[in-house]
Formats: structure tokens, sequence, C-alpha cells
């Protein structure tokens, strides 16, 4: 995936939301959670299955309803908004949400997929957007996707139409940008490039960026901020170094997890050990 000059907006906005509780049939499965994602940083969620930390992303994102919540959203240096009291369409111009298992669509180019992400922008009786076909452009440049524009979304691999359904997201220009375990499907060369292009956003254009990951050590990588989830409840938040500790870990996943640092990247590296943890190879000898 491209960076370079491509851009898709100047400045974040700061996502604060405090007492997030959400049930499901009536029982509470994330439990008066608060997070922060702010602009220029990149925040990690993590968990084991079952921890809430899709269903905390999703809440915040207003895809999910809550029993109870307080969200806020702030420019620099503008009034912070009740991000509860906005219209759906003053929502998704300010944060875009990757989910999880977005369909295949039929009969679309990668280009109509990609401008789906341009729907805050259009009112209900017009298709008129000035700015939308310059952000498809930097959307599709920014996911390696320029030579695929013209080519139908069905007939992409899992891994092309994850990076199309990103580049949707990015085509929406949002100061936040939340995403649901978007490496899902992809190969190493995209894992890491979609790390590298978080990275970027909130380096070089100053988006708060959201992320759920199972991988512990992309996390670690990635993120300036870790927020640690168990049975719907945070249990730590803060600098990765503070919260991804082998006693917390180990307790949090149910199984012996080591942490150590890396020697050649200096970042934090983990090693979930399971019985066979100890077992060396062994020479076979034939007659």
């Amino acid at each position: 995936m491209s960076s370079g000059e491509e851009t898709t907006r100047t400045r974040g906005h700061l996502l604060t939301a405090h007492d997030v509780t959400v049930a499901y049939d009536g029982t509470d499965v994330v439990h008066q959670a608060a997070i922060t994602i702010r602009p220029g940083e990149v925040t990690a969620l993590v968990g084991p299955n079952g921890s809430g930390k899709s269903t905390l992303l999703r809440t915040v994102a207003r895809l999910q309803s809550p029993r109870t919540a307080t969200l806020t959203l702030a420019e620099p240096g503008e009034e912070t908004v009740d991000g509860l009291a906005l219209t759906a369409r003053e929502f998704a111009r300010r944060v875009a949400l990757l989910t999880q298992g977005r369909p295949t669509p039929g009969g679309l180019t990668v280009r109509d997929v990609v401008e789906f992400g341009r729907y805050p922008y259009r009112s209900r009786w017009t298709r008129a957007d000035a700015g939308g076909a310059d952000a498809v452009r930097r959307a599709l440049a920014l996911t390696d996707l320029t030579d695929l524009a013209d080519r139908g979304a069905e007939h992409l691999s899992g891994g092309q139409l994850q990076r199309v359904w990103l580049a949707s997201c990015l085509a929406q220009d949002t100061g936040v940008l939340l995403l649901d375990e978007p490496t899902t499907y992809l190969d190493l060369r995209y894992q890491v490039e979609l790390l590298d292009l978080m990275r970027d956003l909130a380096d070089d254009h100053g988006i708060a960026v959201g992320v759920v990951l199972h991988d512990l050590d992309q996390a670690a990588a990635v993120a300036d901020r870790i927020t640690l989830l168990r049975a719907g409840r945070i249990i730590a938040d803060g600098d990765p170094e503070d919260v991804l500790t082998a006693e917390r870990l180990t307790a949090t996943y149910g199984i012996r997890i080591d942490v150590d640092t890396d020697p050649l990247t200096g970042r934090l590296r983990t090693r979930a050990l399971g019985r066979h943890h100890a077992r060396t190879g062994r020479l076979s000898t034939t007659s």
C-alpha cells in the first residue's frame, strides 16, 4: 500500500467515550467502559475472544446501541460535540468504521465500491460531490488498488476485497478511523502494509485510529496506546510496555505468555507457551 503525498485528511478528531455499557438479551457484555482515541495516535483494543473489544468499537462507532454511554468528538481548536446527538450523516463525516465480514458486492467495480464511502457527502436527491473524485483516487492509491479500479469486485480474492472496503472507509475522509480486525484474510505482506498505513494515517495526517487486533505483537508494533479487555471490562489501558506484561497477559488469556524485547526492533515480543513449548527437535536414524 502506498503513502507518500496521498492523504485523506490533515486533522483528526478526539473521540472520547465514557460509561459504555452494552447488553445483549438483557445481559451486560460491556461494563462501564471508557476509551479515548486521540488524533495522531493508534489505539489498539486487544483481549481474548468474547472480551467485548469488537462490541466496544462498534458501539463508539454508533453501530451498536448502548444501554448507557457518553460519546464526544472534538477537532483540534473546535468545540466539543455530543457524538450521540449528531445525525447519522454528520457522524459519518467524522467517524468511519471498517467492520468484519463485509459482503462481496456483485455487478460492481472496485471503484464503485470505494465510492460508497462518499455517501455522507451526497444528498438524497443528487449524487453531486465536489471532493468525491479526488477522495476516491487517494483512497485507491493508499490501498494499492489503482490498477484494479475497473475490475469487478466479485472477481477479487478475500484479501483484495478487504482492501477495497478499507479504501471505501478512507474515501469517507473522516478524522477518526476505526477498524475491527482489519488484517483478517490478508497475507503477511498486506498485513504489514496495513499496519504501516495505519501509522502513516496517524503520523502524517493526524487521524485518530482505533483498531481491534488479535495479534499482540502487531498491537505492540503499531499502537501508541493499548486497551486490554477481559469479560467485557477494561483491565488495563496505557502504553504497550505498561499493559502487555507477562503476568497480566497470562491472567487474561489463561495460558502462560512470556514477554520480552525483540533485539532487532526493540519492540515488545510475546510468546504463548503450550504444553509442548519445551519440545526440541530430535534426529531420526534409519538402519
